[in-house]
């Protein structure tokens, strides 16, 4: 019914521009005559919101804190035009009519890119808009803005001006009406409106700044019905999608006219655009006949066609002029939005008599002019009245065990500065309190309440900011009375009593490279605030996000395959298991999972469950680790729950990432580096995939370590003791093991390198952490004694670990 009734208005509108044009245009007033009763207020609560004033207000316990914008009429059963990001997040929407009837209101439809959304009121019979004509705008037509700017009070205000531009590019998808009539903070969403009364667009943005004057936009009617054509028929903005992206020349890029062709720069893997052929590279010419040299230039164009629609895209590759026909896919990227919540109340505190913390159990009456304030820490809470004559602080001492009452009356008094008019212990109240009262240094007066339960010490202070209220018996009672409501309970089952507490189950991280995702709120940092290394309390369970570039063509299928191969190198078959995880939608594309588990010993598993993400050239791993036998059944429950909270947006990212390289994409097999230890009069050369340690940061040292998984290679130097010391000490080694365990066997041959003869020891061993083999050399050469150890766990005892680590003593020379 509302598709119908929608689709009506739009026509009904389209037949009124036609039978428009030929009539003379209408004088100002008659223009809002015809136009205000279309043109609506949207009121709301935000769901995220700053305090840009610096008020210390916390916004998300604010019942004062509202947003607000306007809307146009287009459906006369109640479907309204608006900015989407007017409601992008909003909820508890309230529509008023220019006759000052209110609605609940509903946000159905929601289009960032185009920044256009439609809200849904309960209503018949509404007045509803007319468009114009967009070929019959010039620059220089008069125009009129209506709309709410600055105050709810200021409904239906109007401002006049013409239009000083057409086809501006200015932080937008599409091109953009420009116009000088006064455009300001409210208006988003409301009509530019011809002198017939006409919209010709919908007032979306405005420059703001010194020097600045009259420079506002809108979004031009033909791209406000191709919107409303695609709500009405799919329900959203089905936009086609190439999978590539695109550079523009020098002069696009600054504002100067140009013909330059844009720049492929990156491939999507399995994109439409990869499937036709077209390379990182190229350049695009014109889309069929349409020449293209900006990107707004090819969105407009994109306007014409449909996902599943063939075009020929004309391009220049290796010097040559190509046609490419491409099979337009669809753009998915601007759908990820979900429908908003109805709300019958713009108070989202309604119905809240009562305001408490459930961590620290304290609560009290919660009446409708206070506003919750900012405190410091979890522990305090401030409130004010929404007219600044008191404020209320609430602070709780933990740990606060053995305090006696005259502690108590001086830890209550050290709470506050200044003269002090009273100071007591009430011991007739319901709960005995310490009370301390006086002046604050310069103007203002404070009364302060402490109570002690348990081993927590609850302090309540009233600040009042002017004499004149402090001494006005019937306001001191007042703010005296919400005070004496302060109760040391905090009942959960009274649907009354809002909850402050800032203890949640899950907090939301946020990164610089434009991830966001939640976890539980006990995981911290595992290395520092800046790394995306998480653990829970008790180091068994992890959370480590990689964030690497894409390659150009590079495909989630072969990055997940690569990455099963290098886990299955990486490990023996009796000590590995890896099955894929169910696919996901992450961030509105696709994701891959894999599970991985290894374990050093068959007994002990380290599992690890990994999720595989390609959006806007960059990589994600979201990799989660924990021992199997513990943790397996929390962790698909945890794993699930993160990855659906998580958030890539391309916006978010700081401008200062660049190209960050997987260095697996570029590793070449057995490829090794050359160390040189001048002093002790070697060379050798490393496995580039294997790790030293923290001496082998540092050149020449007697010893250097290197590790993989699994396994460790040491080569220790000494030239101060004998030959015959160090093999002596070895061997007693050697053989305190043998007896002190069974398990330990070791085999002594010999064999000649370097022209001196070498020991060569092979052990083997099966310790609890798992069996391993490690083969040792041991020689002397020009008065230096080497000691080579090679070591390698049998389960990573893989054909390509072992030509490694032999690789190690194959390439070692002596000086």
């Amino acid at each position: 019914m509302v598709i119908c009734l929608l689709a009506l208005g739009m026509l009904q509108g389209s037949q009124s521009a036609n039978a428009d044009d030929a009539s003379s245009t209408m004088t100002v007033p008659q223009v809002i005559e015809k136009a205000k009763p279309f043109v609506v207020a949207i009121i709301g609560k935000p769901t995220e919101s700053e305090d840009p004033y610096g008020y210390g207000i916390d916004s998300s316990s604010n019942r004062f804190d509202l947003a607000h914008g306007t809307g146009v009429i287009v459906g006369a059963d109640g479907v309204i035009l608006t900015n989407a990001h007017v409601v992008k997040n909003m909820k508890n929407i309230v529509v008023v009519t220019s006759d000052g009837k209110t609605y609940p209101g509903k946000t159905t439809h929601y289009d960032e890119v185009s920044d256009l959304a439609l809200v849904k009121i309960d209503a018949q019979g509404l007045p509803v808009a007319t468009f114009g004509v967009q070929s019959s705008i010039r620059v220089g037509d008069p125009v009129l803005a209506i709309g709410t700017p600055i105050s709810f009070a200021l409904r239906n205000s109007v401002t006049q001006g013409i239009v000083s531009g057409m086809e501006r590019t200015i932080n937008s998808e599409y091109l953009l009406l420009q116009t000088d009539a006064a455009i300001n903070a409210g208006n988003s969403g409301g009509a530019l409106l011809n002198m017939k009364g006409e919209v010709i667009g919908i007032n979306a943005l405005k420059f703001s700044s010194v020097g600045v004057d009259s420079l506002g936009f809108a979004i031009p009617v033909d791209t406000v019905q191709y919107v409303l054509k695609q709500f009405l028929a799919y329900g959203k903005v089905k936009r086609p999608y190439l999978g590539m992206e695109l550079e523009e020349g020098w002069e696009a890029v600054v504002g100067l006219p140009t013909v330059s062709a844009l720049n492929v720069a990156y491939i999507e893997p399995d994109s439409p655009a990869a499937n036709a052929g077209i390379k990182q590279g190229d350049t695009l010419v014109s889309v069929n006949s349409d020449p293209i040299s900006s990107l707004v230039e090819l969105n407009e164009i994109m306007k014409k066609y449909l996902p599943g629609d063939t075009v020929k895209l004309n391009m220049k590759s290796g010097g040559a002029d190509v046609v490419r026909e491409v099979i337009l896919g669809e753009d998915l990227t601007g759908t990820i939005w979900k429908q908003g919540e109805d709300g019958a109340y713009i108070d989202a505190d309604q119905g809240k008599t009562a305001i408490g913390d459930s961590h620290f159990g304290w609560s009290m009456n919660y009446p409708a002019e206070l506003v919750k304030l900012d405190g410091y820490g979890d522990e305090n809470t401030i409130f004010g009245d929404a007219k600044g004559e008191f404020a209320i602080s609430i602070q709780v001492e933990e740990k606060a065990k053995d305090v006696s009452v005259n502690g108590l009356l001086r830890k209550t008094a050290a709470m506050n500065e200044g003269m002090i008019f009273e100071k007591k212990y009430v011991d007739t109240a319901i709960v005995p309190y310490a009370l301390v009262t006086g002046k604050i240094s310069g103007e203002g007066y404070y009364v302060s309440r402490a109570f002690h339960k348990e081993d927590r010490i609850y302090y309540i202070t009233l600040f009042v900011n002017t004499e004149e209220n402090y001494k006005n018996p019937f306001k001191l009672n007042g703010y005296l009375q919400l005070m004496d409501s302060f109760s040391l309970t905090f009942d959960k089952s009274n649907t009354a009593l809002k909850d402050i507490s800032s203890f949640k189950d899950f907090k939301t991280i946020t990164s610089d490279y434009g991830v966001s995702f939640d976890l539980p709120s006990e995981w911290t940092s595992f290395y520092d605030e800046t790394s995306l290394s998480f653990a829970d309390k008790t180091r068994e369970q992890f959370l480590s996000v990689e964030i690497t570039s894409a390659s150009s063509g590079d495909t989630l299928k072969a990055w997940t395959s690569r990455q099963e191969k290098l886990f299955t190198d990486s490990f023996v078959t009796a000590y590995r298991k890896i099955s894929a995880l169910s696919d996901k939608v992450v961030s509105g594309v696709p994701a891959s999972g894999i599970q991985s588990s290894s374990t050093m010993d068959s007994k002990t598993w380290q599992t690890t469950q990994t999720y595989y993400v390609i959006k806007d050239k960059y990589k994600y791993s979201f990799i989660f680790a924990f021992d199997e036998h513990k943790k397996a059944a929390d962790m698909k429950a945890l794993v699930d729950q993160v990855m659906d909270s998580v958030k890539i947006q391309k916006d978010t990212m700081d401008t200062s990432i660049g190209f960050i390289q997987d260095e697996a994409d570029i590793a070449v097999a057995n490829a090794t580096l050359a160390y040189t230890n001048k002093k002790y009069k070697y060379t050798v050369h490393i496995p580039e995939t294997w790790f030293s340690s923290e001496y082998g940061l540092k050149k020449d040292m007697p010893a250097q370590t290197y590790y993989f998984t699994g396994g460790t290679v040491n080569i220790n130097t000494d030239d101060k003791t004998s030959l015959e010391d160090i093999w002596k000490k070895a061997e007693a080694g050697y053989k305190l093991s043998t007896k002190n365990d069974k398990n330990y066997k070791y085999k002594v041959t010999s064999e000649n390198k370097f022209g001196v003869a070498v020991k060569k020891v092979e052990i083997s061993y099966n310790p609890k952490d798992g069996p391993y083999k490690e083969t040792q050399y041991i020689f002397k050469k020009n008065e230096i004694v080497y000691k080579i150890v090679l070591n390698i766990n049998d389960a990573v005892h893989t054909e390509q670990n072992d030509s490694l680590i032999k690789q190690v003593w194959t390439t070692f020379q002596v000086q």
